[in-house]
């Protein structure tokens, strides 16, 4: 009699090893799931991004398209940077064709407080800026060398914008302070090739 109570104590001990090993397994599953999960979500933030700035850049080459007497007049044409501020606000009013690529460059790519809906680089792009001008290598430069040639007939419409990457110390926390560090960014550059 005594030896099956024996074989139960001995059998409830080993399933309940069993048990424990399966809920370790299971929760580095869910661990690995959790980060799968994390992973796809920054994918899906940064094709949102590209997203945005491919339809900024397309919005620049419609106002490029629907302005050709500026485009002529080389007013969309920055080689440098481009202008903050405009004279005259042209949805108010009538405006020449410079003066109009003017306010469509300056609402296009800086935060402009009094603009309803809010729709500039600055606004719906982290880090968000551009530049339009003519380049025969536009996929080159930065927010600060737009490097713009002024060669040829082709505009290059160029939208940079700051996105976080997926990097090895994307989980570290080198100050110590528990929180997760979120250092790792890039600048990204979106290059539209217009000839209006």
């Amino acid at each position: 009699m005594n030896r099956p109570t024996q074989r139960r104590r001995q059998a409830a001990g080993f399933t309940l090893l069993e048990v424990l090993i399966a809920v370790v397994v299971f929760a580095i599953g869910l661990l690995g799931i959790a980060g799968l999960q994390v992973a796809g979500m920054r994918f899906s933030h940064g094709s949102q991004l590209r997203s945005v700035a491919t339809m900024q850049a397309e919005n620049m080459a419609d106002h490029l398209r629907a302005n050709r007497a500026g485009v002529l007049a080389g007013a969309y044409n920055q080689t440098s940077s481009l202008p903050t501020s405009y004279s005259k606000d042209c949805d108010a009013v009538s405006c020449t064709s410079t003066e109009l690529a003017t306010f469509h460059l300056v609402a296009w790519n800086s935060h402009v407080s009094s603009a309803k809906p809010k729709e500039s680089n600055a606004d719906v792009l982290p880090s968000g800026t551009g530049t339009v001008c003519i380049d025969s290598t536009p996929n080159d430069g930065s927010a600060a060398n737009w490097r713009c040639d002024n060669l040829g007939v082709v505009y290059a419409i160029k939208v940079v914008w700051t996105e976080r990457t997926t990097a090895q110390n994307d989980l570290g926390d080198a100050n110590g302070d528990g929180v997760a560090d979120v250092t790792d960014t890039r600048q990204q550059l979106l290059t539209l090739r217009v000839i209006p």
